[in-house]
């Protein structure tokens, strides 16, 4: 792969983004990763959002009303943007991604990143295992073969509070006092938080798009063409989560009930659930694959680098964000979700 340089770009380009559009930007990560766009002050924040949506964005946000069965609506909205981060959720159309993305190439979207705030996208056994492996390969592949925009993925793993904060995705069930081990719950995992997934992409943006000649080390955008960046907050066990749990409530073993799974059965079990319909079934498949036993599935900076230093990511301290989601527990926040989704 030849390496551009930004000597060698045209009269008048700039080295620089400008002109992010983001799509899910009052979602869940989306408003993170929007308010820590704007924190920058450096960019022009676009909300892409569908016809008649009462969303409101942050202030400082335009908004880019679109129409998924018009293309032209979102090749109109994606006009002049530097950048396109696609946020979603696991419930949307499947196909509505993959209209984006032809939008951006017949736009000139530059860059896509696309709805990769997950797991390890170069992991295919796992991925298989919990179907979506293929979707999003798929997509990837669509935004190399159009010739015109590149991708770069964000690896973050699950969110921590969100996760902690639910009915028992991690094994930890704070609103009701149950915990359930996956195998001995000593498995690692990294987990980001939300803020942090935010800075990442607000950082990596932030990057020079080429190095300015052959003689410029510096990381750049373009560092990270077609390949995934790494980040993490935490890399934990089910033990050291339910510790800072315990620390934060000031509690006691005494105050939990206890239990444990093999996580292969607890994964075969809610598989079958999600196919008879059952979506919680698609969820505890979803997080408990990446327990197994020796696999570091989730322990992805066993296998790759972590890119938190080199984008300049704070260290965070495991108990304030355990703190909030004791918060959002105690909210009822996934109770909430689920009703309006």
């Amino acid at each position: 792969m030849t390496t551009q340089y930004a000597k060698d770009q045209s009269k008048g380009s700039k080295n620089h983004i400008k002109n992010i559009a983001i799509v899910g930007g009052g979602g869940q990560i989306g408003t993170w990763i929007v308010d820590a766009l704007l924190q920058k002050g450096t960019f022009n924040v676009t909300a892409v959002s569908r016809e008649g949506s009462t969303n409101t964005p942050a202030k400082g946000v335009h908004i880019a009303s679109i129409n998924y069965d018009d293309h032209s609506s979102i090749v109109s909205a994606l006009k002049g943007q530097d950048a396109l981060i696609i946020t979603m959720s696991v419930r949307a159309p499947p196909d509505q991604q993959q209209k984006l993305i032809r939008a951006a190439a017949e736009a000139g979207v530059p860059w896509v990143l696309p709805n990769e705030f997950g797991g390890d996208g170069t992991n295919e056994k796992v991925g298989k295992d919990i179907m979506i492996y293929e979707p999003k390969k798929k997509d990837r592949e669509l935004i190399e073969s159009l010739g015109v925009s590149d991708w770069i993925g964000i690896t973050c793993s699950f969110w921590y509070e969100y996760s902690l904060s639910g009915p028992g995705p991690y094994g930890i069930d704070i609103a009701n006092g149950e915990v359930v081990w996956f195998d001995d719950g000593n498995q690692k995992l990294n987990t980001s938080t939300w803020p942090q997934t935010g800075r990442a992409v607000a950082s990596l943006l932030s990057l020079p798009v080429f190095p300015e000649d052959e003689n410029d080390k510096a990381l750049t955008i373009s560092s990270y063409k077609q390949k995934f960046v790494y980040i993490s907050s935490f890399g934990v066990t089910q033990h050291e989560m339910f510790d800072s749990v315990k620390r934060v409530t000031g509690t006691d073993d005494s105050a939990w009930a206890f239990s444990s799974v093999p996580s292969k059965q607890r994964f075969e079990e809610n598989k079958a659930k999600m196919i008879a319909g059952d979506r919680m079934g698609f969820l505890y498949m979803l997080y408990t694959r990446v327990f197994f036993p020796g696999e570091d599935a989730a322990y992805y900076e066993n296998t790759h680098e972590l890119d938190n230093e080199k984008l300049g990511l704070p260290k965070e301290d495991l108990d304030t964000f355990t703190k909030k989601a004791v918060e959002l527990s105690e909210r009822g926040y996934w109770a909430k979700l689920f009703a309006s989704g």
